[in-house]
């Protein structure tokens, strides 16, 4: 892949996400996504993701609502773009409605107590996919990756590459998710004077923010030997930045996710590392325990989903067109 092939890729991310924070404010922030019209009386659910601009979040959400048609539920997704305010107010906006279950994926793990209580209270159950909150009492459903482990892989492969490296960190300091990633790369390279964490940069995990300030940080420093990114598009905006100064060559990228995005540019030389996810998984998942519950089934309160390290010895098990 070409250095017009990398910048490609971003200025599509950058296009897409445009328009649709554009499609965002110039419609109602609670208008119902796809509706699913059933003949019989269905259960209304909400949903509301940090934030839809990410194809991981998407996916999720299609899947989703995909189990959920299947015995004629309703979903009604949400977008909080990044902002816990938002999100508390769809929170709110979602116990009006008298929804019958609240699906959450938070912009801020530690920033829902309030909100979610109220929710109890009123008997709607909470399902949290991809991060946790830190009030499980409140949640009936959580379904995650193996988070801490990712960070894990992400550094033992770099520990087997690199005898010594000045690393970047990549974060997003408000996801629970993304935390873990990091301390369990921190974790698995502390006390190893080889390895040095010389920045840590908060890029809530957006290519469009990770990319700017990494070209501002390449710019006064050049000895970067490792990006350790919390997820694939902010390694992607990595990427792009250092293409744009002629470092990548010099540099390992990782990431988390396995976006089809990243394992073409690792299948191309171009990346080290992603750790695969499986949102498609955690969407079909997280709808059937949605259904079960309701069906008066018993359902696990906590799923932990294991990771993969997808780099070039491994490319060729994975499709690179789409998810795992």
């Amino acid at each position: 892949m070409n250095k017009k092939s990398v910048f490609r890729i971003v200025i599509t991310f950058i296009v897409v996400s445009a328009l649709f924070i554009a499609g965002y404010f110039a419609i109602d922030t609670y208008t119902q996504k796809v509706p699913i019209m059933s003949i019989r009386q269905s259960k209304k659910i909400g949903a509301t993701y940090m934030t839809l601009n990410n194809p991981f979040f998407e996916i999720i959400d299609e899947q989703l609502q995909n189990i959920l048609s299947t015995e004629g539920y309703t979903l009604m997704s949400l977008d909080p773009v990044l902002d816990l305010k938002t999100q508390r107010e769809q929170i709110e906006y979602l116990i009006d409605q008298k929804v019958d279950a609240i699906v959450v994926n938070p912009v801020d793990y530690k920033g829902l107590r309030t909100v979610l209580n109220k929710a109890y209270k009123a008997d709607i159950p909470i399902f949290t996919v991809d991060t946790e909150v830190i009030d499980e009492d409140l949640v009936t459903y959580n379904i995650v990756s193996d988070n801490y482990d990712a960070g894990v892989q992400c550094a033992k492969d770099m520990m087997q590459r690199q005898d010594k490296a000045n690393i970047v960190l990549l974060e997003h300091n408000t996801a629970n998710s993304a935390c873990l990633r990091i301390q369990g790369f921190v974790d698995t390279i502390e006390g190893n004077v080889n390895y040095q964490i010389i920045k840590r940069i908060e890029c809530q995990g957006q290519l469009e923010v990770a990319m700017p300030l990494m070209e501002e940080y390449l710019q006064e420093n050049e000895n970067i030997d490792v990006v350790m990114a919390l997820n694939d598009p902010s390694a992607l905006g990595a990427l792009a930045a250092l293409e744009s100064q002629n470092k990548l060559q010099d540099v390992l990228v990782y990431g988390v996710d396995g976006t089809p995005e990243a394992k073409r540019l690792i299948n191309e030389g171009r990346m080290q590392a992603t750790v695969a996810q499986s949102p498609e998984t955690m969407g079909k998942k997280a709808g059937q325990a949605i259904l079960d519950y309701f069906n008066g089934k018993k359902i696990q309160k906590n799923v932990v989903e294991a990771v993969t390290i997808i780099t070039q010895d491994n490319i060729q098990d994975y499709s690179l067109e789409g998810w795992q």
